[in-house]
């Protein structure tokens, strides 16, 4: 049978428990990616080299590489925005056999648009490398660490699918176990790799890659066995995969939206990125490491917010819009309030937590780069809690179209242009002249990020009180 037996209503819990439930799964999944990119980092810092001096020159380049594989949890979003948002409907509105048509569509979704991004990363990568302004030994090392990356690039897609039905099903919990499979898998892979072990010869900076690629494709085939085996009301069949082509556009209908709100946040990141690039390895490396830090409170955030979209989702199924919208501003006060807490460590703990990544001498000039910005993303915090929880709710409702209109007025018109004022001496507008910068160099950049966060996590906090996305048609 497609439908197993009706869920117990939890109509009757408190809401807070309804989503610490949901969060908290997510959020100890969140943080064991972030155990990956940490322990990246960390071998980056740490590996063999000819010349210590060249240090910087990895650190820079896995920044930019860091960037370049957040894009892809972007372009991740056309697949698994829709995925959550219709099986959390479905879910909600106790119809089993769709919820499980629509998972069936999620994974093949996944794949198809995983391989045509792994094509075109192969084939694109030098190019925009080159466009990022990494030039010379980082964009070359750049290059490297990323491919092997991009190879394996369907398998993290149709993974990510993966987890995102069993999280519109209600069922955290069993995406952070596979994730923590793949972090426990990724820290022997990657450093085997790197140092190598045993027969195996050491592959240094690509082999930390190649680590973390090999233990998403593990990942991604235990997801798949666990859903074909019956896994929280889902059940993943073969004739579920057959293209319907239906349920792929009410799929699309809401993830291409999202997908391109992500995709053209993402582009502004990489624009963004080159204006940091342009200050040098230095401020590179010290951006990378300050972002990885502060992606404790980002990541949080989006535990948060993939409570929020699948309590929004599951209500609104459920014809209860009133409590939909409770769902979603209790996730905000429990997830603003755990990234404040986490921009309070990052005003106090800035140095220490740098010199984990540069112990070396050599790189206190990264730390004094980096030191500054990390406190100052403390302040942003709520702003970008705003952003994040919200901007999932709306999704989970389906309200994916206007925020996109957020996305760019923050990163086009806030953003990118103070990022250009407040980094350089002096800004050519062409035309019409050239006007004096502010020269204040990444700190600057950083300053033009927060302005952008505390616009977008207004807007986007007036949205979801408006409740204009109750009456939005999935």
């Amino acid at each position: 049978m497609d439908a197993p037996p009706a869920p117990p209503d939890r109509a009757d819990r408190p809401l807070w428990r309804q989503v610490l439930a949901l969060a908290l799964p997510a959020l100890a999944q969140q943080y064991l990616h972030l155990v990956v990119s940490l322990s990246d980092q960390y071998l980056a810092g740490r590996f063999p080299l000819a010349d210590p001096d060249r240090r910087a020159v990895y650190l820079s380049a896995l920044n930019t590489a860091g960037y370049l594989y957040w894009f892809v949890s972007s372009y991740t979003v056309i697949v698994t925005v829709g995925s959550t948002a219709l099986v959390a409907r479905f879910v909600g509105a106790n119809e089993w056999a769709l919820a499980n048509r629509a998972t069936g569509q999620g994974i093949l979704l996944a794949f198809v648009f995983g391989t045509v991004g792994a094509v075109g990363a192969l084939a694109g990568l030098p190019a925009l490398i080159e466009a990022l302004k990494l030039t010379g030994d980082s964009g070359r090392v750049c290059v490297e660490f990323l491919t092997p990356l991009a190879a394996l690039l369907a398998f993290q897609i149709t993974e990510s699918a993966c987890a995102a039905c069993l999280a519109g099903a209600g069922d955290t919990r069993t995406g952070l176990k596979v994730l923590g499979l793949v972090a426990v898998l990724n820290v022997p892979l990657a450093w085997g790799l790197c140092f190598g072990v045993g027969p195996i010869e050491a592959m240094g900076f690509q082999g930390i890659a190649l680590g973390t690629g090999l233990s998403h494709v593990i990942g991604c085939i235990t997801l798949l066995v666990i859903l074909a085996r019956g896994k929280s009301g889902l059940k993943l069949r073969l004739a579920y995969v057959v293209p319907d082509f239906a349920l792929i556009r009410r799929m699309l209908w809401v993830s291409v939206p999202a997908g391109i709100d992500s995709l053209s946040a993402a582009f502004c990141q990489l624009w963004f990125l080159s204006l940091v690039n342009k200050l040098g390895d230095t401020a590179g490396s010290a951006h990378g490491i300050a972002l990885r830090w502060e992606a404790l409170g980002f990541l949080s955030g989006g535990a948060f917010g993939t409570a929020a979209m699948a309590l929004v989702g599951q209500n609104l199924g459920a014809r209860n819009p009133a409590r939909a919208a409770r769902c979603g501003w209790t996730a905000l006060a429990l997830g603003g309030a755990l990234m404040c807490f986490m921009g309070l460590l990052f005003l106090l703990l800035a140095e220490p937590m740098f010199r984990v990544f540069c112990p070396e001498p050599r790189l206190k000039p990264v730390v004094d780069a980096g030191v500054p910005a990390l406190r100052l993303i403390a302040c942003a915090m709520p702003a970008l809690a705003c952003q994040i929880i919200f901007t999932a709710a709306l999704r989970g409702a389906g309200d994916s179209r206007v925020p996109v209109l957020f996305s760019w007025f923050g990163f086009l018109g806030v953003r990118i242009p103070l990022a250009y004022l407040l980094t350089a001496p002096q800004v050519d507008l062409g035309p019409l002249g050239v006007v004096r910068g502010y020269d204040m160099g990444l700190l600057g950049a950083w300053v033009a990020m927060c302005a952008d966060l505390w616009l977008r996590g207004t807007f986007f906090a007036l949205r979801f009180a408006s409740g204009k996305w109750k009456k939005v048609e999935v």
